[in-house]
């Protein structure tokens, strides 16, 4: 199910009212901000003029769980709120699943996928591309040949020429070390603290 909220897009929008959708406060979902935290370095490396993607949280008015668990679902959102596809943290709790998965290579990769359907459908651009190819890349799981479950880390992969000749091109979060030397470089110094 796709989602799409522009309610925190509202100048009108306090983020007071806990029953509209609001930005997720520090600390709050502390896997899904250190993978956001990843993701939004290869962002800032492939597209230097953008601001990073927050985590929003959009309440289901359902009371918290017994064992003290949080209903709420988290997207990946524009600065501005906007949003669009899945909850990264989707999950069925009357089934026993965790409100947030801890596997931390899961973690990453559905968030990397959520920042690119929030990037590509907002901004219409494809995000992120491979330099080698000039096609869009898609986060999955390193040495993936096909869509079965492989035990590496999440890594931006490339389907390659028209022969299928796909390849992971790095891993999720060091986007940076594929730019040109110049830049790698330019970016390394913009990090500097001033």
């Amino acid at each position: 199910m796709d989602t799409f909220s522009n309610l925190s897009g509202d100048p009108a929008y306090d983020g007071q009212d806990l029953s509209r959708p609001g930005r997720a406060a520090p600390g709050q979902w502390p896997e899904l901000e250190g993978a956001l935290a990843a993701v939004n370095r290869d962002l800032t490396a492939t597209l230097p003029d953008r601001e990073p993607l927050i985590l929003m949280v959009d309440p289901t008015g359902q009371p918290v769980s017994p064992d003290g668990s949080d209903r709420d679902q988290v997207y990946v959102a524009m600065p501005d709120g906007r949003w669009h596809g899945n909850a990264v943290n989707a999950c069925d709790l009357e089934e026993g699943d965790p409100p947030e998965p801890h596997d931390a290579a899961t973690v990453l990769t559905v968030v990397a996928d959520a920042a690119q359907s929030t990037i590509m459908e907002l901004l219409r651009q494809v995000w992120p591309v491979c330099r080698e190819h000039k096609i869009g890349m898609h986060p999955r799981r390193a040495g993936t040949a096909d869509d079965t479950d492989a035990l590496g880390p999440p890594v931006w992969w490339c389907s390659g020429s028209r022969d299928g000749d796909g390849h992971d091109v790095s891993l999720v979060g060091e986007l940076a070390a594929t730019l040109p030397g110049k830049q790698r470089r330019a970016l390394r110094r913009s990090e500097r603290p001033t």
